[in-house]
């Protein structure tokens, strides 16, 4: 029997959807970005949920990028890649743009597009044992689709910070950074955000918590959709360069490599 990579359940009006690879450490590839998409938007479009829940399982939240997706990458014409970073930007436009609250549950790093993932939700419940990290320089790629919802999260100089140096760092980081809203202990979090959750369902209207989302999105991100267009193309541009591919070998090789 083959295991679903993503999972999805609703109990008490919240759908949880959970990242079910475990053993690639949640590595995000076509099959769960298109998962994804295909959930948030069935939880979207659900009357009977009224918020969602983003975990996973195992010890790491994602690693981003799975190796067997790298290696198809580096074989990638550019119109192949293009498609392949408009899927990601539909990924995390769906649920930054999705009409329900998105709440995030980190227990494990987040990484790269992990990264990116927790990073797009509205609101983010870490253990203090993760690290956050966008990697994409260590491997001559640009974490260009997340950048346009970075920017928006955090000041430009934090964003020079984190993007620029490739390195990973702790919750407390992150919390200090404006990218994640509560740190708790690995016994606490799964109970806190259920209680947050819970109290959103019984405390606040769903259209109001849906305008209000919108109403944040509108007003500070005016020119998400022509920052994320040019990111887009980006994407696929760097993939094509000869620091992608040599950076992508050396990662899978586990060599390292003198840029």
């Amino acid at each position: 029997m083959i295991e679903e990579v993503v999972l999805y359940s609703i109990t008490d009006r919240i759908a949880t959807i959970i990242l079910n690879r475990p053993e690639k450490r949640n590595a995000l590839n076509p099959e769960v970005v298109s998962k994804l998409i295909a959930y948030f938007l069935q939880a979207s479009e659900d009357e009977e949920v009224k918020l969602i829940v983003l975990k996973a399982l195992g010890s790491t939240f994602s690693a981003g990028a799975d190796l067997a997706y790298l290696q198809q990458l580096q074989q990638n014409t550019y119109e192949e890649n293009l498609a392949d970073s408009e899927n990601l930007k539909r990924l995390f436009t769906t649920i930054y743009y999705l009409p329900k609250v998105v709440i995030a549950q980190v227990e494990g790093h987040a990484i790269a597009g992990g990264c990116g993932l927790a990073t797009v939700c509205d609101i983010i419940f870490s253990v203090p044992e993760a690290k956050f990290g966008y990697t994409e320089v260590n491997l001559g790629f640009v974490p260009a689709i997340v950048s346009c919802f970075l920017l928006r999260k955090t000041s430009e100089t934090v964003a020079k910070r984190i993007l620029l140096s490739g390195e990973l760092f702790p919750a407390s980081e992150a919390l200090n950074f404006g990218l994640i809203t509560f740190i708790k202990s690995k016994k606490e979090i799964e109970k806190e955000v259920m209680n947050f959750a819970r109290r959103l369902c019984e405390t606040a209207s769903s259209n109001s918590l849906m305008i209000t989302k919108q109403l944040i999105g509108q007003t500070t991100n005016p020119f998400l959709e022509k920052s994320l267009s040019l990111a887009v193309h980006i994407n696929a541009r760097v993939r094509d360069s000869d620091d992608f591919k040599s950076g992508i070998a050396a990662f899978i090789n586990k060599e390292h490599i003198k840029w």
